[in-house]
């Protein structure tokens, strides 16, 4: 187990500098100025060359590369150009509300996408299995910010059950019933294309395993059906776990689309006003973290595989 963690650790560490040349650069390649949101509108040479020289635009992109990874191997993502404070600031409060989120929206999607694709795997070609098939195809078809749109369009306006957008007040009392029904609506926008993937991926997953051999033999063998069935949950778990891990890293990037519709205050709704703003080190800070949280996900689910299938230790 030792080697086999250790080989995913070299192969991680070369991912995470890939991505921050990209971050960076494709930051970079935007069109427009970062520094034109903060200059006034007649603003004189020596003050744009003043202003970018303090912010280190002025240099090479190399050397502002190479300047941005040092200071965030230090642990500076860098100060925002709009609010002109740490970006660290900015971020963790967001990340803070869109892990809220994304914890709800990852319960729902594991518990009823693991049971709906068990169930649709145990009644193959039956009305049950159809319907759940059905419905796991249109909901990754349909866009999460129109179903958002629409859970606000009947749950908030029409029947005035839910509130529509934003987080409940700060209260010192802690998690309270204010703040589930404000996580409502949003939780089950996001938990919709995953719970869809999961359940499709279970079904396929749990039909194949039914299929081996040792399931026959198993039932020659008069075994009750609840040890087969936990037989066949747990041979169809490492390759379900791989799809899970890479939803819940999405989860936990949250969804620039549906906290905008919910002007939900996580990464993603920072990240759109980041991108609405050019603000350039909010904008790298976020995506870079966002990222890492991507690839420490599936790091960690590579890790917990072996565990469940010790064939993959192997490999």
């Amino acid at each position: 187990m030792l080697w086999y963690t250790l080989r995913r650790v070299v192969y991680v560490l070369p991912i995470l500098f890939g991505v921050s040349i990209i971050c960076f650069s494709f930051v970079h390649l935007a069109p427009g100025d970062p520094m034109s949101a903060v200059m006034p509108e007649f603003a004189s040479p020596e003050l744009i060359a003043q202003i970018k020289r303090a912010y280190g635009f002025d240099q090479p992109l190399p050397i502002q590369y190479f300047r941005w990874l040092g200071a965030v191997l230090s642990g500076d993502l860098g100060v925002s150009i709009i609010s002109a404070r740490p970006v660290w600031g900015e971020l963790l409060p967001a990340i803070l509300n869109t892990a809220q989120l994304a914890i709800a929206a990852v319960g729902l999607s594991l518990l009823s996408g693991t049971g709906l694709g068990v169930l649709a795997a145990y009644t193959r070609r039956l009305a049950t299995d159809r319907a759940i098939t059905t419905a796991a195809i249109l909901g990754v078809s349909v866009p999460h910010y129109w179903v958002a749109m629409v859970l606000v369009a009947i749950f908030a306006v029409t029947l005035g059950l839910l509130p529509a957008m934003g987080m409940a007040p700060p209260d010192n009392r802690g998690f309270g019933l204010d703040d589930v029904r404000f996580m409502i609506l949003p939780a089950l926008a996001l938990s919709m294309i995953p719970t869809a993937i999961i359940a499709r991926s279970v079904r396929a997953t749990v039909m194949d395993v039914r299929k081996q051999e040792f399931v026959q033999t198993l039932y020659a063998n008069g075994l009750r059906r609840r040890r087969i069935f936990l037989h066949v949950i747990k041979n169809a778990a490492p390759p379900v776990l791989a799809i899970m891990g890479l939803q819940v890293a999405q989860l936990l990037g949250g969804s620039i689309l549906v906290e905008t519709v919910f002007a939900w205050p996580g990464t993603g709704y920072l990240l759109s006003n980041a991108i609405a703003t050019r603000d350039l080190p909010l904008l790298q800070g976020t995506i870079l973290v966002l990222a890492f949280f991507f690839v420490m996900m599936n790091f960690l689910v590579d890790l917990a595989q072996p565990l469940l299938d010790p064939r993959i230790k192997r490999q």
